[in-house]
């Protein structure tokens, strides 16, 4: 069944009216005169991964209080142009730090059972601040919400404190956290430290913008439409979706309602690659046990595909042709290192990906029950209409964000009954990637079509989403990694996409890509 006479107005005016839009936006916006770029880092400690880091604290060759300072000095360095740490917990940190120390004085134990007990023992972590953490502001970025404090801490955060993982505060996310840029009324806009005139990414945009920064070296972020890679791609480092009910999204706001603890995932965020799976299993906790993460990858028993776009849907921007060459020389140096064939290959339904992914996070539970409308969140107890909000957002009063305001107003146009071709071409593309990876297959696809656009730009650009969305409807395992500089010096990556419950195969293939590719790479020198 293809798609009726009114659907395709309706997508032609939905391609029409923000471009119309966008070119108007970049004759009147202004340009700005403050700095567009970090200072480089100067601090060694900064360099390492949390892994290493945590490995130098156990043998006593530097101490948590001297990592944690480290951290706290260049977070005091970069933030007031990043504004990405909207709430900061030093001084319990520095605390915590200390009883760090003198644990592994005391420790007649050894190295080995530190390692064992607390495998991330003195090590600084940022947390989104969607993610409760005792003491800490826990609004969505919503501005009602100013006042909330977590009493207690989200289980991933409980399971990274647990391990030793010291929090340093909380980071920036989009309006209620669906939004592709990480802004709103209460703490404001996050900045790219690759260029503070771009954004971040959203929602996680602010993990993104600290941790590509040098300002942290491991977080936790998550992604129910590209949430954790959005924010990794444009700020240069890694992340990871994984498989579902792998890792507990309880204890955020907004929570999951109807279907959408499926699409859901949370997971680590972080600039060095051997970080994602020590880290992945830690905050899976007891479930770790569902995935094969123990487990060696030989790289070159598997099987590479590669799918260069969408297949040109009229919703998306075209991908940029230096992530196309950025994707071809992954799939070059793979065949080039490992001898193995990387098959390109097309999936007609992906041009339906962001209908795909907005329908299903529309539908109701198995109970029928449908998830909480957007709206009802922004009002958060209390009443909000979308149309007056969008007036008074024109004369500067709305508490609200023109993304939040436009989601809710697309909300409300939304059909009560999803289209049937767009469940069979969910359905249909579900069977032939499954199919397709099986437990060996791995997948290379853009991480979004263009580079760090500039602030705002999401507006005018909101079917890009696509790219990333339809891979939590399919409920796929997803790491998203670096491959160095543009020409523009922003960050080049590409999504690594396995079968269900077969997390430690993109992981692995993070590991060798950091290798080839270089990993992450200083702003402050890029």
């Amino acid at each position: 069944m293809a798609l009726t006479i009114g659907e395709r107005v309706q997508r032609f005016l939905l391609v029409l009216v923000p471009r119309l839009f966008l070119a108007l936006f970049r004759l009147v916006s202004p340009g700005t005169k403050r700095p567009k770029h970090l200072p480089p880092i100067r601090n060694p400690l900064l360099t390492l991964s949390a892994v290493q880091l945590a490995e130098k604290i156990r043998r006593r060759e530097v101490t948590s209080v001297e990592v944690v300072q480290a951290y706290i000095d260049r977070i005091q360095e970069v933030n007031p142009l990043l504004n990405a740490l909207v709430k900061d917990r030093f001084s319990s940190a520095i605390q915590e730090a200390a009883r760090a120390d003198k644990l592994i004085e005391e420790e007649n134990g050894g190295e080995e059972v530190l390692r064992n007990q607390y495998p991330l023992l003195g090590v600084p972590l940022s947390v989104k601040e969607s993610f409760a953490l005792q003491g800490m502001p826990n609004s969505g970025g919503l501005k009602s919400r100013s006042k909330v404090l977590a009493s207690v801490d989200a289980p991933p955060v409980a399971l990274l404190k647990r391990a030793g993982a010291i929090p340093l505060g909380v980071t920036n996310t989009s309006e209620l956290c669906m939004w592709m840029e990480s802004n709103n009324h209460l703490y404001g806009i996050t900045s790219n430290p690759y260029d503070l005139e771009r954004m971040c990414g959203g929602s996680s945009g602010g993990e993104g913008s600290i941790i590509g920064g040098g300002a942290s070296v491991i977080g936790i972020g998550s992604d129910i439409g590209g949430s954790i890679r959005m924010p990794c791609f444009f700020n240069g480092i890694f992340g990871h979706k994984p498989s579902k009910d792998v890792v507990s999204n309880d204890g955020q706001f907004p929570s999951c309602t109807g279907l959408q603890n499926d699409y859901s995932g949370s997971g680590p965020i972080c600039r060095y690659a051997e970080d994602l799976l020590p880290l992945l299993k830690i905050m899976a906790g007891p479930t770790a046990d569902k995935l094969s993460l123990s487990e060696e990858v030989d790289l070159k028993k598997l099987s590479f595909f590669t799918v260069v776009d969408d297949g040109g849907s009229p919703l998306t921007s075209p991908v940029d042709n230096q992530l196309i060459q950025a994707q071809k020389r992954v799939a070059a140096r793979l065949e080039a290192d490992l001898g193995v064939t990387v098959k390109e290959v097309s999936f007609p339904q992906l041009k339906y990906s962001f209908l795909i992914w907005d329908t299903f996070l529309a539908l109701p539970d198995k109970d029928g029950k449908p998830p909480k409308p957007f709206v009802e969140l922004m009002a958060d107890g209390g009443s909000v209409w979308p149309f007056w909000e969008l007036i008074k957002r024109i004369f500067g009063r709305s508490e609200h964000t023109v993304a939040a305001i436009g989601l809710a107003l697309m909300e409300s146009s939304h059909s009560s009954k999803p289209s049937q071709f767009i469940l069979k071409q969910k359905e249909e593309l579900q069977k032939e990637m499954e199919n397709l990876l099986g437990t060996d297959g791995v997948l290379l696809y853009p991480s979004h079509p263009l580079l760090a656009p500039k602030h705002h730009h999401p507006l005018f650009t909101p079917y890009n989403i696509g790219y990333t969305g339809i891979l939590n409807i399919l409920g796929l395992p997803v790491t998203q990694c670096p491959l160095g500089l543009s020409k523009e010096r922003l960050p080049l990556g590409v999504q690594v996409v396995a079968g269900k419950l077969q997390d430690h195969l993109p992981l692995a293939v993070a590991l060798y890509l950091e290798k080839a590719f270089g990993g992450w790479v200083d702003p402050g020198v890029a």
